[in-house]
């Protein structure tokens, strides 16, 4: 194997443990399962490396910032494996789970679609479903901002990626399927033995006929476009006219269809997510809240929210921030070790399952202190250079981080500010944030009342 340039790892003491509560045969698959939050968070008390048994095999937890930036900068040594390989039921061979150069050649093709002009144009369509969603709001309802927000960024999602032609029925369809799938691969990657996802039970029967209708849907949307050859300006023309950046060579249409089932997933479940945790955090920080409606006053003076006014909400982006730190939406990931290599101090087999988990960094009292308190203004002026580098994890590192991290900051900054411009948000009493772990971390239902400011 040829090493990178970033191969070597980083030189220290680094300190190694062993993940307690291990039990036989299983190891530490039931607390992974029944509470993979707290389990997680708990482990970078003992060390930077930790070791966890997963069924039979044994994995490590990379707890040290340096050490996961060493293994997302390296990903010829830390390759894609284990999850990705189920994901790809869903994602097919797209940008979020190919390896190698092939990897590298879809990034270079897709890049263009991501493009500052393009994020700006995109956020017409964010401002202009937004306000729609809003305007049918009436004080006093309840909403479960939870659903609302999801509903919100599917229509998002499709208009960001097909601009024209997707009707209201076609689209909550496609979230349904997306909801059923996306569930469906979570429960896939926790049963590491693969036996139940092959037997004909109801859920499995569910989650075939939502993956295929899902499929379906995107690629009757392909098809009409490549038959109209128009250019829309939206991310499908884009794909569509992605050139290989050697040959020349395009998509076709399953690749395309595979990049844009990715796009659906990380552009509506994981945005939505955020906003949902947001808008909870605003309703039980009265005193956040204030100083948030106080900088959209200043700011837009009483008019719509625009691309232009975003860099001037530093508070509110700070609250995005802070609110991605408590309830990172990719809470863990994982990587496999292509062969044996050194990392913290120890020797590594290949084809070893490595663990990185932005839950355990994001909660770590030695990267954060007092790291359960919301606090925007960990992320203002230089209070933000405090935070050690790469103890922030929300999209990834490296040559696989998600491509769409500035969309998604610009999507979410804009919608909380359109909101919080005209509604207060408050949580029905008795309310109990339980975060879900699923294949990205979900706030679950979140009764809110609507109150007009």
């Amino acid at each position: 194997m040829t090493p990178t340039k970033n191969s070597a790892p980083p030189e220290r003491p680094w300190t190694t443990g062993t993940a307690p509560g291990s039990v036989p045969l299983l190891g530490h698959t039931l607390a992974l399962w029944r509470r993979p939050l707290q389990f997680l968070a708990s482990l970078p008390a003992h060390g930077d490396l930790v070791e966890v048994r997963l069924g039979p095999s044994r994995a490590y937890l990379v707890c040290h910032p340096e050490l996961v930036r060493h293994v997302l900068l390296n990903p010829r040594v830390f390759d894609k494996g284990g999850v990705f390989d189920k994901a790809r039921q869903l994602l097919g061979n797209s940008l979020s789970v190919s390896r190698g150069e092939d990897h590298r050649h879809q990034r270079r093709m897709i890049q263009p679609a991501f493009h500052p002009p393009k994020i700006a144009a995109y956020t017409a369509a964010v401002a202009d479903d937004t306000r729609v969603a809003i305007g049918s709001w009436q004080p006093g309802r309840t909403l479960d901002i939870s659903d609302t927000m999801h509903a919100l960024l599917m229509r998002v999602a499709a208009r960001t990626l097909f601009s024209t032609g997707v009707g209201e029925a076609t689209i909550d369809e496609a979230r349904h399927c997306l909801r059923v799938v996306s569930h469906g691969i979570y429960k896939r990657t926790m049963a590491p033995l693969g036996i139940m996802e092959k037997l004909p039970t109801p859920g499995n029967r569910r989650y075939d006929r939502a993956n295929a209708r899902l499929r379906q849907i995107v690629d009757e949307m392909i098809s009409d476009r490549r038959r109209s050859g128009a250019d829309h300006g939206d991310l499908l023309s884009t794909l569509l006219r992605a050139e290989h950046p050697e040959t020349g060579k395009g998509l076709d249409d399953g690749e395309v269809l595979d990049q844009v089932v990715t796009f659906l997933v990380a552009g509506s479940e994981t945005t939505a997510s955020t906003l949902a945790f947001v808008f909870h955090l605003l309703g039980t920080h009265p005193e956040v809240e204030q100083r948030v409606h106080a900088e959209i006053d200043a700011v837009l003076g009483g008019r719509a929210p625009a691309f232009e006014d975003l860099p001037s909400l530093e508070y509110t982006r700070g609250v995005i921030t802070e609110s991605l730190r408590l309830y990172p939406p990719s809470w863990m990931a994982m990587r496999v070790t292509a062969a044996e290599t050194e990392l913290g101090g120890r020797t590594i087999p290949g084809g070893t399952m490595i663990l990185y988990s932005a839950q355990a960094l994001h909660h770590h009292p030695g990267l954060f202190p007092d790291p359960e308190r919301f606090d925007p203004e960990r992320w203002l002026s230089d209070r933000a250079k405090e935070v050690p580098r790469g103890a922030l994890l929300p999209f990834g590192a490296g040559s696989h981080k998600c491509i769409g991290d500035v969309l998604a900051l610009t999507e979410t900054a804009l919608i909380v500010a359109t909101v919080a411009s005209r509604w207060r948000l408050r949580p029905v009493p008795g309310t109990a944030l339980r975060p879900q772990p699923k294949a990205t971390l979900e706030p679950g239902p979140l009764p809110m009342v609507c109150e007009p400011r």
